[in-house]
């Protein structure tokens, strides 16, 4: 059997998307590089000499999560560029439950400085992008953003999505107030 060699690049994208997985679930101060790197097949040191250090691998991570929304919410966009298209690609994404707990990792990690600027920095880019593809007002988009977070912190506490656990009765209440969740 002939095995392919991945390009660096290659090998860069399998890394951080075991790092999203890895971090989604333990966050920032329950994941090791070691970790890491056994989910992608490779050796520790390898990581760091990609990475160089735990944070820079964490912020590849968080820009990775970032980068992923705004590319569903550009391609929602070119179909109808509303609110509405982007909350739809949003629902989507809820799917993916890594990328938006690795979000939540991130917000959460923010009170180091060395990762909270860069995070806020990446949360600052998604704000402007939807009041850029959809010409929301301030107003607008923190509400969209509120109502996004809402179901973030839903699906991380599995609520909602691929993982759902049988809703509790506060849930089922509140989830009934949703129009367009299901399906």
């Amino acid at each position: 059997m002939t095995r392919t060699r991945l390009t660096a690049e290659e090998r860069q994208e399998q890394l951080i998307a075991a790092a999203v997985q890895a971090f989604s679930e333990n966050g920032y101060a329950g994941t090791t590089t070691d970790q890491v790197a056994r989910l992608a097949g490779v050796s520790q040191p390898y990581v760091i000499r990609l990475f160089r250090t735990k944070q820079e691998l964490f912020l590849a991570a968080v820009q990775h999560a970032g980068a992923r929304i705004e590319a569903k919410w550009r391609v929602a966009a070119e179909r109808e560029p509303t609110l509405e298209s982007l909350g739809n690609a949003y629902k989507e994404l809820l799917q993916e439950p890594e990328l938006t707990s690795m979000l939540l990792h991130g917000f959460a990690a923010a009170g180091d400085p060395a990762i909270g600027d860069p995070v806020r920095t990446c949360f600052g880019g998604l704000y402007e992008v939807v009041r850029e593809l959809t010409g929301a007002t301030d107003e607008e988009a923190r509400d969209f953003f509120a109502f996004g977070m809402l179901l973030t912190c839903l699906g991380a506490m599995r609520v909602i999505g691929p993982h759902a656990v049988p809703p509790q009765p506060w849930a089922a209440g509140m989830l009934d107030t949703f129009e367009n969740l299901k399906g």
